[in-house]
């Protein structure tokens, strides 16, 4: 199976859909992301905080493709925010990786309360002229934060992770983003399962032959979002990359767009968080 690679502001591309690891046990990431490597992904996104890096690492060694083959994302915290502190959280991410360097460096939230986002994006763009990292990218901004950075360093990120999915489809952040040429990674783009049993997605579901969360995926690609569902299940691995050989057609379109709630956030407020 192949996926579309999308080019991003750099010049970059990365792969369109990947693996996410959020809440995998570290003890199970490893053969969790061997076997995504065996179905066909070749994007595996984790976090420090995931406290799954060094499976991350173990997996993408086990399956025994070349490195420049794989897209391997990873994320500063909010504890390691500051210059010199996310170049130090870097290299400790590396070390546990145990990788030279990572595809995609990203700060994981602006915690504006703390008011380190801009010092830690400058140790990014460090990073990338090191060849530590190859892209760099931010997680979770609102336009605010993003305008900040680019206007303090003038360099813009290639991609902003914020939660996306039909219940809440982020369809300002998202024109925001675009008119910046900043691609759009969506997190818990399933809505954490619980919009999987969703009438209207069911009713999709067997118009297509396919299951819900294929509509759901499928809607993140046709909108051109980047999109990383995480699951451990191999048959569900399978099922959530084959979504490239069916589209979604205007009503479809139309009828997941009216999901779209105002309270439909699942996760944390990026102006709060921290």
């Amino acid at each position: 199976m192949t996926q579309p690679l999308l080019t991003l502001n750099d010049g970059s591309t990365i792969p369109q859909i990947g693996l996410g690891t959020y809440q995998a046990p570290a003890d199970e990431t490893a053969k969790m992301v061997e076997t995504a490597i065996g179905v066909g992904y070749r994007h595996i996104d984790t976090a420090m905080i995931y406290r799954n890096e060094a499976g991350v690492g173990d997996g993408v060694r086990a399956s025994g493709l070349a490195r420049e083959q794989l897209y391997v994302t990873t994320k500063v915290w909010n504890t390691d925010q500051g210059y010199d502190e996310t170049l130090a959280a870097c290299g400790a991410s590396l070390d546990r990786l145990k990788l030279d360097y990572v595809d995609l460096y990203l700060v994981h939230w602006p915690v504006p309360a703390l008011d380190l986002y801009v010092d830690s994006w400058r140790a990014l763009v460090r990073l990338r002229q090191e060849g530590r990292v190859r892209a760099i990218g931010v997680s979770n901004f609102n336009v605010e934060h993003l305008d900040r950075v680019i206007a303090e360093t003038g360099v813009v990120p290639v991609v902003n992770q914020i939660e996306c999915h039909p219940a809440f489809q982020q369809v300002a952040a998202r024109a925001a983003n675009a008119q910046r040429n900043v691609a759009v990674q969506s997190w818990s783009p399933l809505g954490q399962g619980e919009l999987l049993g969703d009438p209207v997605l069911q009713s999709l579901a067997r118009k297509h032959e396919r299951t819900a969360a294929q509509i759901i995926l499928r809607w993140h690609v046709q909108n051109g979002l980047i999109v990383i569902p995480k699951t451990m299940n191999a048959g569900r691995m399978r099922e959530n990359f084959e979504i490239f050989d069916f589209a979604l057609d205007q009503d479809d379109l139309a009828a997941i767009a009216a999901l779209d709630r105002a309270d439909g956030r699942m996760g944390p407020d990026p102006l709060t968080f921290r």
